[in-house]
């Protein structure tokens, strides 16, 4: 449980090998020395970032098994994940895939990669997370979306179409848990440069994980519900939703 000045002391990454994600824990363990697990398809290769974080100062870091897309396994890691550490103030989920929306156009496998892993992964194990949560009576539920869900763009719109779908799942989750005491944030980055985008042109607005990171605490210590990386994408994405369709298809987008 956060401590009385409202820091975090424990926090649980759902793709722990993402640049955001570690990212968000090196920001909050400079705060205080927290209690950091991080859950990844090939935990060992977690073993050079679980030493940097102790080196920041992590009263402890724990690597964990845990696969996105092995959805049947979700409810039993859930259980043992809270069995064995505890509680979590905050859990971030991270994990997510760009995946190539040329192939995914025309190969149904690769289109299906895109969206389960962004969407029905999340869903799938964010069902048993907020059992837990709501169990414990407290903590952050945090999703990584994307502000390519806002309005869906023809030059990525497999991906774009997977974080609309789940940036809508978690905003009615949200709603659906006010008063529980389970806290649900949406944080909504533009273009991060990260081993996912690695090799891809720069953007307007483009930001690296620490800026998101830093956006995330704030988030947190705010309690607020939605985030914007930068947060001027607020006001360009309102723009951009009001758009007429005839018009945002002649956009270089």
């Amino acid at each position: 449980m956060k401590d009385a000045l409202g820091s975090v002391q424990s926090m649980l990454v759902l793709g722990g090998g993402s640049d955001i994600g570690l990212a968000t824990c090196a920001a909050l363990v400079r705060r205080r020395s927290a209690r950091i697990v991080l859950a990844a398809r090939k935990p060992e290769a977690l073993d050079p970032a679980a030493a940097a974080l102790r080196a920041t100062g992590a009263s402890s870091v724990d690597v964990v098994p845990f696969d996105a897309t092995d959805f049947g396994s979700h409810e039993s890691f859930v259980s043992s994940a809270f069995e064995r550490f505890g509680d979590f103030d905050v859990v971030l989920l991270a994990f997510g895939v760009l995946g190539d929306q040329e192939r995914a156009e025309v190969d149904t496998s690769a289109a299906l990669a895109i969206v389960q892993t962004n969407y029905t992964a999340a869903v799938s194990v964010a069902v048993p997370l907020v059992a837990k949560l709501r169990e414990q009576g407290h903590g952050s539920l945090v999703l990584l979306s994307s502000v390519a869900g806002e309005r869906v763009r023809r030059s990525n719109f497999v991906y774009g179409s997977a974080k609309a779908g789940i940036d809508g799942y978690f905003q009615g989750l949200g709603d659906a848990l006010h008063g529980t005491g389970v806290h649900v944030m949406i944080v909504r980055p533009g273009f991060v440069h990260t081993k996912m985008t690695a090799g891809r042109p720069r953007v307007p607005l483009s930001v690296g994980p620490d800026a998101v990171a830093s956006a995330i605490v704030r988030g947190l210590e705010r309690g607020s519900e939605v985030v914007w990386v930068p947060p001027a994408f607020r006001y360009v994405m309102t723009v951009l939703r009001h758009v007429p369709r005839w018009a945002f298809r002649r956009l270089p987008l």
